[in-house]
């Protein structure tokens, strides 16, 4: 059955891997535009309309199509993975602050599927899982701080948070080989690799939020995006 939605390949190191095929990449589609119909489901009944969800896809699209192309536009790039970008899981994390935990994590998992859909190669099926859908999904858990006071604030710490717990228990359980001959065991050796990238995307994108006019313009997106 794997045979027919991926094959095997190897990657820029020239380790073992797995490539998803065109029925992999396709059932990866449907899969996303699942998601994100779901997330659209499970919102409050009294919220629910159809002026209010057509709205909420419309901002949730924009908001993950920025979001993939600042991922492309990276200040700086790990030589295993992993990469500074133009502050790519900030328009993530809005979809939450927009629209609470359910449609933030959904659009999350939905993101995280369109990731792997840009670079279609694995090790395993649980990494793959840990990497894509779970790690970017983890930004959606923002959504539980969308009604809070300084909720983006909040919810964006949150959010990467979670997103670096994923990231580093991909490391610690798929990749500890690279550990090897760096001094550190596997769990500190992830954590720092890891967190050298996200917290540093995080601290720039914290500086560019608490900017008072880019503050006040944020809020008044959340305004046009919530309002029916």
């Amino acid at each position: 059955m794997l045979n027919f939605f991926a094959f095997s390949t190897v990657d820029s190191w020239e380790q073992d891997a797995f490539q998803l095929t065109v029925p992999g990449i396709i059932a990866v589609v449907v899969l996303m535009v699942a998601l994100i119909a779901l997330a659209l489901v499970l919102q409050p009944k009294e919220i629910r309309n159809r002026t209010f969800t057509t709205k909420q896809l419309v901002f949730s699209a924009v908001a993950m199509a920025l979001a993939t192309v600042t991922s492309m536009l990276k200040l700086f790039e790990a030589p295993f993975g992993g990469s500074v970008t133009l502050f790519s899981m900030l328009f993530l994390v809005l979809i939450g602050y927009w629209y609470g935990p359910k449609a933030g994590l959904m659009t999350g998992f939905a993101y995280g599927l369109l990731q792997f859909i840009l670079d279609p190669v694995f090790y395993s099926v649980p990494q793959m899982i840990v990497d894509y859908p779970l790690a970017f999904g983890a930004l959606g858990v923002s959504g539980f701080f969308f009604q809070k006071k300084y909720g983006l604030v909040i919810g964006y710490i949150v959010g990467i948070l979670a997103r670096f717990i994923f990231a580093w228990l991909s490391g610690v359980l798929f990749f500890a080989a690279y550990a090897e001959g760096s001094g550190m065991s596997a769990p500190v050796y992830s954590m720092v690799y890891n967190g050298s990238y996200i917290f540093t995307e995080g601290i720039l994108t914290m500086l560019l939020i608490s900017i008072p006019p880019v503050t006040k313009a944020l809020l008044q997106i959340k305004r046009m995006a919530t309002e029916r």
